[in-house]
């Protein structure tokens, strides 16, 4: 079967993309859960009878309630310090002074990361609005307020805010509120009332979360109740429980059965001012509950040291139980209960211990048939690499000798017996084994043709270990320095996944390879500007002489004469057709790159280690500097307009600065920067309005590119039109990156656009890359403005205050759209321009393809561009994205039991993954955009 280049990354990317979706399916575990059970739905469940064999009591059922009315606040992204340290001291004086001198048990709860969580209720007002009328009535048990608020301003501003300490005021007012209130009613019940203040996850300095320092999992967990005793002496620095603790002491607490799928203990400290009968019985339910749920999850539960304390402790349990009923009051009851209720404590500790463990067991069969998927992927695109890379960019891709194998149905055989042995024997339940079966031999057969394509093309290389003929234009007789620094960078790369501190720190891989990029294209510059050879001069005069005939016959003029030597030389140009400024310009461009690097490197600081220190960021988003950040946008939304408007149409440009002043009055409206007569932040809106306006330029910009691209595809095949139309997709998605990055990353907008130019005008089209070094050159650069953007491996740097831009609430499609654009708009730039750029590249070649035989016949060797450049690009990147997706995909699953593996490793494969999905997505746009290339070829 022959296909061209584009055509077979892309559908070799789809089908990575579907193994590394497996894999991530097998990698990420589902949580431990209790099989289903035979009460009928919705009766209790049985309850374990009291400890002690043969002894009469009634103790079987579920345990009276111990409080009336529970109150849960929820304040989301509540940081610890907000409570317990000099914020909470400022900012909630009740809650404090309810902590140091009230009835409150307080503790520091631990969640487990990531901590992620969906948005659900957006303005606080909505959850105050009718707080008092419902405390008044009598018709509820539990009550749940959800207040965002606070993290909605620590996504915005971080939690160093001034709006931070208002709104903490404001939650204190609500928990006196509701605390007044509580206590008001007990004096018509028996039975006290609970107030629970929480925070789902902590913020991090930079004010998001889902990593794993202290900032972002450590909440304040406060239980107020009448109920317990006054606190005397010195305040104690918090207790530290786990965040799933809650679950258990809140079911106690108000009478119910502990949820089967709880993995919590209960919280001694709540439960202390009950009797030791009392205590031992909660404590018994949980322990009960936990081996429970641990034989439905655990085949060799029987084993596990938990389930062994559980028991000792439930016969000494029974022991306590036999010296109470026999009326046994003496020290000998009191120290055996103590004994017991130690012995429930560290029962129930490793319990929870082993559940938690048990819900890092990984799915291996499915994780082991992605990692297969992928790892062919990865060989089927390296031993095609030379033909792919051919000058036609087009070759035979051996499908039908292998599908029609012997071997191809042996190996389908073989694996569908795997599969079978595998499903019917495995312990615990498997990803892969639950898809049908129809799915499953799909695969199946899938991994087998992979299989088959790759020994059929491995033999033939075997057989025939003399290279077809190549383009020139992609590849030289010997490797250049920029070749080797090429691979070595990439291979270096992918080796240092292999270590954490390599993955906090990525951003710093990427710089210095960036950086080292452009001192080895300084290198290029040199020598092509004073290293002319002697044979570059004789060919530039026979070129010459030989384009004065042809221009008499031609309405083309300007045309690049390419070089002889394309390891010293890339294009021959001789000093006679060089301007001396464009020859300083050509050697200054690596420095202007370097100073813009350096400058955005000091906008956003990322990673791990240096996370922390003040950047130019922080100091711009500082409300004295208002100002100034006002100055930078206005000034980066011009330089935006300047630099895009160049390839636009007059419509185009029209809506483009229409869009730039919307981009700015949607950032005055919600107080980010100001306009000049603006005295005072009291028009602060959402912006909805003004949003929705840029989206309709954003919207209209890129509707006038599809229409050029359609056209040039369908109807006329017009190479310009078609670069036309991609350069005006570019800026309407220039536009829409402008609107969704916060004010102070609009220079690194400005600075991608920058390089982007500099680099096309003094560097690839002077010296005549090829498409290959020159989509490595894009890939390296998108990588590294993502975290020039301030992302890193972390989801806690995931901006989502983008999914909201010009949404009144939450919808789930554009807020996913949004913020995946915002998240990766560097790699995506940096990939529609490689597109646009070849392209046009393209264009201009297909002018210059009558006098390349003028060329050949002086020095062989080297051609011009042509069409095939745009399946070379995206095999390019294809191949480049698959090298580190493959081998972290493999490393991971040896890191597996590492001990950052859900604090570093697990971040970082969902980054990759993402990766690989809009790589797929960029080839296939790709491959759209080359699909008149057959045509041209068989022409």
């Amino acid at each position: 079967m022959r296909l061209r280049s584009g055509v077979f990354a892309a559908g070799c990317l789809l089908v990575q993309a579907l193994g590394v979706g497996l894999f991530l399916r097998g990698f990420f575990p589902v949580p431990v859960r209790s099989l289903p059970r035979r009460e009928a739905r919705g009766a209790p469940p049985a309850e374990p009878p009291q400890p002690g064999a043969g002894v009469t009591s009634n103790w079987t059922k579920i345990p009276s309630p111990l409080f009336k009315k529970v109150v849960i606040v929820l304040i989301d992204a509540l940081r610890d310090d907000f409570v317990f340290g000099s914020k909470g001291k400022q900012f909630m004086p009740y809650t404090t002074e309810l902590v140091e001198k009230g009835t409150c048990h307080s503790f520091i709860a631990e969640a487990k990361p990531p901590t992620v969580t969906m948005p659900r209720i957006k303005v606080d007002d909505n959850v105050t609005r009718h707080l008092d009328g419902v405390l008044k009535r009598e018709d509820w048990d539990i009550l749940i307020l959800h207040y965002l608020g606070l993290d909605h301003i620590g996504h915005l501003t971080g939690p160093n805010s001034p709006l931070v300490g208002p709104k903490l005021y404001e939650m204190d007012n609500i928990l006196k509120k509701i605390h007044t209130s509580l206590l008001s009613k007990e004096r018509e019940s028996s039975l006290p009332n609970l107030l629970i203040v929480c925070g789902d996850h902590g913020m991090s300095e930079t004010g998001s979360h889902g990593g794993s320092s202290e900032e972002e999992v450590h909440t304040p967990l406060l239980f107020i109740s009448s109920a317990f005793e006054k606190r005397n002496g010195p305040l104690k620095q918090p207790e530290l429980v786990q965040q799933t603790d809650l679950a258990a002491t809140l079911a106690i607490g108000l009478g119910l059965p502990i949820s089967r799928n709880s993995v919590g203990n209960i919280i001694l400290s709540v439960i202390e001012g009950k009797t030791m009968r009392e205590q031992l019985r909660f404590l018994h339910l949980n322990g009960f509950q936990l081996s429970r749920l641990l034989q439905e999850n655990m085949p060799t539960y029987e084993k596990d040291p938990g389930f062994e304390h559980f028991k000792i402790a439930e016969k000494s349990h029974g022991n306590w139980i036999k010296l109470y009923l026999e009326g046994n009051n003496s020290e000998v009851l009191l120290n055996l209960g103590k004994k017991v209720l130690k012995q429930y404590l560290e029962a129930l500790k490793i319990l929870s211990s082993s559940l938690s463990k048990q819900v890092a067991q990984y799915d291996m069969y499915s994780m082991t048939v992605g990692t297969v998927i992928v790892l062919e992927v990865l060989l089927l695109l390296l031993l095609s690499m030379s033909k792919a890379l051919s000058s036609r960019a087009e070759f035979e891709v051996p499908l039908s000798p292998p599908l029609f194998s012997l071997l191809f149905y042996l190996m389908c055989l073989m694996l569908c017996a795997v599969h079978v042995i595998v499903c019917t024997s495995a312990e615990s339940l498997c990803y892969f084994c639950s898809i049908s079966w129809l799915t499953a031999v799909g695969v199946m057969m899938l991994i087998s043709a992979l299989m088959c394509v790759i020994l059929s093309a491995f033999g033939k290389m075997i057989e025939n270990p003399k290279l077809p003929a190549k383009n020139p234009a992609v590849s030289s007789s010997s490797w250049s320095e920029l070749d080797v620094l090429i691979l070595a960078g990439t291979v270096g790369y992918a080796v240092s996944l292999g270590a954490s501190s390599f993955i906090e720190e990525e951003h710093q891989t990427w710089y210095f390879l960036i950086n080292t990029l452009c001192l080895a294209l300084c290198q290029e510059i040199c020598r092509h500007y004073f290293l002319v050879k002697e044979c570059d001069l004789q060919l530039s005069t026979a070129v010459k002489q030989n384009f004065e005939d042809i221009e008499e016959t031609t309405q083309y003029r300007k045309v690049d004469i390419p070089s002889c030597d394309s390891k010293l030389v890339k294009v021959t140009s001789s000093g006679e057709f060089l301007k001396g400024s464009e020859k300083w310009m050509g050697l200054a461009s690596p420095l202007i790159i370097l100073i813009c690097c350096r400058l955005l490197r000091s906008l956003n600081q990322t990673g791990v280690q240096w996370a922390h220190r003040p950047d130019f960021g922080h100091w711009l988003t500082s409300s004295e500097h208002k100002a100034v950040l006002s100055l930078l946008a206005a000034v980066s939304l011009v330089m935006l307009f300047i630099l895009v408007q160049r390839r636009c149409s007059l419509v185009s440009k029209i809506a483009m600065a229409l869009g730039l002043l919307g981009v700015y009055s949607y950032r005055a409206a919600i107080g980010n920067v100001a306009f000049p007569w603006q005295q005072d932040s009291r028009d602060i809106s959402k912006g909805i309005i003004e949003a929705r306006f840029v989206y309709v330029f954003v919207l209209g910009i890129i509707f006038t590119g599809t229409k050029d691209l359609l056209k040039s595809q369908v109807i006329s095949a017009d190479c310009k039109t078609k670069s036309i139309g991609l350069w005006e997709v570019y800026s309407g998605l220039v536009l829409l990156a402008a609107l969704l990055f916060r004010p102070h990353n609009l220079p690194v907008l400005v600075f991608c656009l920058l390089i982007q130019m500099i680099m096309t005008r003094c560097i690839w089209k002077p010296l005549k890359f090829d498409a290959a070094q020159i989509t490595i050159m894009h890939y390296w650069f998108g990588q590294a403005f993502f975290y020039f953007q301030g992302n890193s491996n972390s989801i806690a740097t995931v901006d989502i205050s983008a999914g909201f831009v010009g949404l009144d609430n939450y919808v789930e499609i554009p807020a996913i759209f949004l913020t995946g654009f915002a998240t990766y708009a560097g790699p995506l730039l940096w990939a529609i321009h490689l597109l646009c750029y070849l392209s046009s590249e393209v264009s201009s070649s297909d002018l210059e393809n009558k006098h390349t035989i003028i060329t050949d016949k002086v020095c062989s060797g080297h051609t011009t561009w042509n069409s095939a450049a745009m399946g070379h690009g995206c095999f390019c990147y294809a191949l480049i994205c698959s090298v580190p997706v493959t081998v972290y995909i493999i490393l991971v699953t040896g890191l597996r039991y590492h001990l950052f593996i859900w604090s570093v490793f697990s971040p970082k494969l969902l980054y990759e993954g993402m990766r690989v999905f809009i790589t797929a997505a960029v080839c296939m746009f790709f491959t759209a955009m080359d699909q008149n290339r057959s045509q041209k070829i068989h022409d």
